[in-house]
């Protein structure tokens, strides 16, 4: 590694400390420093980090700032990148840009990132939609049909969500209906959940 590249190295490192603070700053020309590292002349990584802050930590004016991104920037690894930025961000408007970008991106690479981020994003809220009816619809019918809708959802999300409710729900019907649908799921966590309970 000749010098150059060390200090290329070592200045990038320093510059997303720098865009860490930068985000956590509370005004408003944060915003304004921050949108300097997103110009096309900076490194792919640096705008790529920068993408992520402003995601994670400017609300609105941070996806104000990534949809211009998303519209302008040349690299489409870095405009894949603001999916994931989007999706990680607060503001309601994220969603909209994602999805613009899913349909109109013209990178097959960010119209699938984009998708994949809308699914995580759309799976997060329809699980505490689900789990909010277990936990509150007084009606057990209604709360053993949430349990079947968690055991519809990709296992990653479902069988951590069915574990939780087969071990802690108080109504003894919605416990046993998530047993089952554990029972269906072929999981090793399922398996694992039941031979802890078996052998306490």
């Amino acid at each position: 590694m000749d010098s150059k590249e060390l200090d290329e190295r070592g200045g990038e490192r320093l510059s997303r400390g720098a865009l860490a603070a930068i985000a956590m700053h509370g005004d408003s020309s944060a915003d304004e420093a921050l949108a300097v590292f997103t110009a096309a002349d900076k490194p792919e990584g640096l705008r790529k980090e920068a993408a992520f802050w402003a995601g994670e930590a400017r609300g609105a004016t941070g996806v104000q700032l990534l949809k211009r991104m998303a519209k302008e920037d040349p690299s489409s690894d870095v405009r894949a990148h603001v999916t994931f930025a989007l999706s990680i961000s607060s503001d309601g408007n994220a969603i909209d840009e994602m999805i613009r970008m899913a349909h109109e991106d013209t990178s097959g690479h960010v119209r699938g990132q984009a998708l994949f981020w809308l699914a995580q994003k759309a799976g997060k809220k329809a699980s505490s939609r689900i789990t909010g009816a277990i936990d509150n619809d007084p009606d057990t019918e209604v709360k053993k049909k949430a349990v079947f809708a968690l055991s519809q959802m990709p296992k990653e999300d479902g069988v951590p969500k069915l574990i939780q409710v087969a071990e802690k729900n108080r109504n003894p019907e919605v416990r046993k209906q998530a047993m089952f649908w554990l029972g269906q799921s072929n999981d090793p966590r399922a398996l694992e959940f039941f031979e802890k309970v078996l052998t306490k």
